[in-house]
């Protein structure tokens, strides 16, 4: 019993540790509709990774970059946090 009450406290202050990401949702106003600021950075992510796969594609280097399954999703999730950090941080 006497260890419950000494780690009571501890447990107390983790999880008011772990709520605090919660104070504020972060989203964006879009014709009166409230988006996941998420979903505005993937979506912008994944037009520059076109306008890269353009750019690689004119200058003839796409062959140069590796295996390209594994190279577009790195360049949009390069992107997307790029995005994130820029704007909404």
């Amino acid at each position: 019993m006497n260890n419950v009450k000494k780690s009571y406290p501890f447990a107390m202050l983790l999880s008011l540790m772990a709520l605090t990401g919660c104070s504020h949702a972060p989203s964006v106003d879009i014709l009166g509709s409230f988006f996941p600021v998420w979903m505005l950075c993937i979506a912008l992510a994944i037009v520059f990774a076109f306008v890269v796969r353009y750019l690689l594609l004119r200058f003839r280097l796409e062959p140069e970059v590796g295996p390209l399954a594994l190279f577009y999703p790195c360049v949009v999730l390069f992107f997307t946090s790029l995005l994130w950090l820029i704007f909404f941080r």
